[in-house]
């Protein structure tokens, strides 16, 4: 599938590539071996959390896992620093969701050396759908105006919250650490066979608690559960695009009022991470229940030390999502 691609500001591209030689040069000049890791195993880079969640299960005790992108952070709104750039350039695997997600990641990943760092897209197998109609509503010229990439999706790049998309997202980790170590074959298959027949188990949890339902309607803060949606036969109404930072509408507000009283519609979902003032305004409009649906794309320190995972959080979503579906 053709993927379309946004404009990047020339700018922040030219400052980030700086950057990057910058560091390159001044940094230690020895390039490792494909086959080669650091003296603590294989040094793994992610983007977001799922993407730390699903290579720390496929790599096992073979190597580390660090997160790029700070805990409760919006992951959508994230710009790499030099330091950053450094921190992935200096791994020996890099894994990130999709171009159309990290949007920074084209400019950054022309200019690491893929020879020493793996690069691995999970969702490179996966098609991406069309991002909302909601997404128009917000004005993104605007946007351009600003300095920075533009965080706006064409693409719907959630994949991660579909329990089916997520094993293709945990086999493409597994296949690019085979390619770069294939001595290591038998146990990231294995760590990687045992982690799927959880996410298959998941997977069973959410057909069998939407398959007789009536209502299959749910009103989200921001688009994010499409692929879920798609995947059970359910229909997401959100608030807002596929970027939780877009503002809808009145019109669209209107549309929503309507069809809450029409469907007697009692949750509204939001998300813990970002802000929730519109769907907070539109649940005392209309007197229904608020409800937090997380999107995964960040859990905090405190919710990892109470050892909330990838896993934990799609059962919660699932009990959440059962207030509206049934």
């Amino acid at each position: 599938m053709k993927r379309k691609f946004l404009k990047y500001s020339t700018g922040i591209g030219m400052l980030l590539v700086g950057s990057l030689l910058l560091l390159s040069a001044c940094g230690n000049s020895k390039t490792a071996s494909s086959n080669e890791t650091n003296e603590n195993g294989i040094k793994i880079m992610t983007t977001f959390y799922p993407m730390y969640d699903f290579a720390s299960q496929v790599v096992g005790d073979e190597g580390t896992v660090e997160l790029l992108i700070p805990s409760g952070t919006d992951a959508h709104d994230f710009e790499p620093s030099a330091k950053d750039i450094a921190r992935i350039s200096d791994a020996d695997v890099f894994v990130y969701n999709s171009k159309e997600f990290e949007t920074w990641s084209e400019d950054i990943l022309n200019n690491v050396d893929q020879k020493k760092v793996a690069v691995i897209e999970a969702s490179q197998k996966i098609d991406l759908m069309e991002g909302s109609e909601e997404d128009h509503d917000h004005d993104h010229e605007e946007d351009a105006a600003h300095e920075g990439h533009d965080h706006s999706h064409e693409l719907d790049p959630h994949v991660w919250l579909d329990p089916v998309l997520a094993q293709k997202e945990v086999e493409e980790i597994r296949d690019g650490l085979v390619k770069k170590y294939p001595d290591k074959k038998t146990v990231f298959e294995k760590n990687a066979a045992a982690y799927i027949e959880k996410l298959k188990a998941l997977d069973g949890e959410y057909k069998t608690a939407f398959a007789n339902a009536e209502n299959k309607t749910f009103i989200t803060q921001h688009a994010a559960f499409g692929y879920l949606a798609k995947q059970y036969g359910l229909t997401q109404e959100s608030v807002s695009g596929i970027s939780p930072d877009q503002e809808p509408s009145p019109s669209r507000l209107a549309e929503l009022k309507t069809f809450i009283d029409e469907h007697q519609v009692k949750v509204i979902y939001f998300e813990a991470t970002a802000s929730s003032k519109v769907a907070e305004t539109l649940a005392n409009e209309t007197g229904v229940e608020l409800s937090v649906l997380q999107t995964l794309e960040s859990l905090t320190e405190d919710e990892q030390k109470d050892g909330k995972d990838y896993l934990s959080v799609m059962q919660e979503n699932l009990a959440a999502l059962k207030k509206s579906i049934r």
